[in-house]
């Protein structure tokens, strides 16, 4: 049981950590969610977004990231 308290203290820190850089970004105007590659498609009452170029700079951020780490520890 203890190890599970860890594991869901673990993901919320890393949820509020990932909330604070979201906010960062959008302070500085970095357009996550507006980049080419990113779809919106709108009609009356329906909206689909799709963004595929971002799901690309974030995985090739967190891939530099975890390689870096592992090459660390």
């Amino acid at each position: 049981m203890n190890n599970i308290g860890k594991l869901l203290l673990t993901a919320g820190l890393l949820l509020a950590a990932a909330g604070l850089l979201l906010m960062a970004a959008s302070k500085f105007n970095i357009p996550f969610g507006k980049l080419p590659g990113d779809i919106t498609y709108q009609k009356k009452n329906i909206t689909v977004f799709a963004p595929f170029g971002t799901m690309i700079v974030v995985s090739v951020i967190l891939t530099l990231i975890m390689n870096f780490l592992s090459r660390w520890k």
